[in-house]
């Protein structure tokens, strides 16, 4: 028998349930401190996102849709950054950033499509104003932007 059907005909351990896994997770300091500064660079981004939004839809006229790419666009190049260089620092150390920087964009535009979703949703089905709307779908997709960075982007 090769070394590779034995290892495949070796039992393996049960995988940990993700509630366990989750709850270990919150028990780590660090995981916390993560969320923070991931939390600090997001709010950054999010006033550069607003920012730009409403430059694009208000005095350019440019529609919201498009305004909503292109803002995202703006703070997702500095989020990268300041998520590397400070959030993930540890966890991204060993890492390439070329393949970080993909795997954060790819992240990221998963999160965007949610914002999206949602902003269209508010704006169209809801009839919120454009920027409260843009300002909860950019809320509500944090979530699984920092899951996705933390367990994939940079992860060790």
């Amino acid at each position: 028998m090769t070394e590779d059907a034995a290892v495949a005909k070796a039992p393996r351990a049960p995988a940990t349930p993700v509630h366990r896994r989750v709850r270990a997770g919150l028990r780590v300091g660090g995981n916390w401190a993560q969320l923070v500064r991931f939390g600090l660079v997001g709010g950054s981004g999010f006033v550069v996102n607003l920012a730009v939004f409403w430059v694009l839809v208000h005095p350019a006229g440019v529609d919201y849709r498009l305004a909503n790419v292109a803002a995202y666009l703006v703070a997702v190049s500095s989020n990268f950054t300041w998520n590397r260089l400070w959030t993930f620092r540890s966890d991204a150390a060993g890492g390439h950033a070329g393949f970080q920087a993909a795997r954060f964009f790819a992240v990221s535009l998963v999160a965007q499509l949610v914002s999206l979703a949602v902003l269209e949703a508010l704006v169209v089905g809801a009839d919120v104003e454009k920027l409260p709307a843009q300002a909860i779908a950019v809320a509500a997709a944090t979530p699984l932007n920092f899951l996705g960075n933390k367990l994939w982007s940079f992860s060790r």
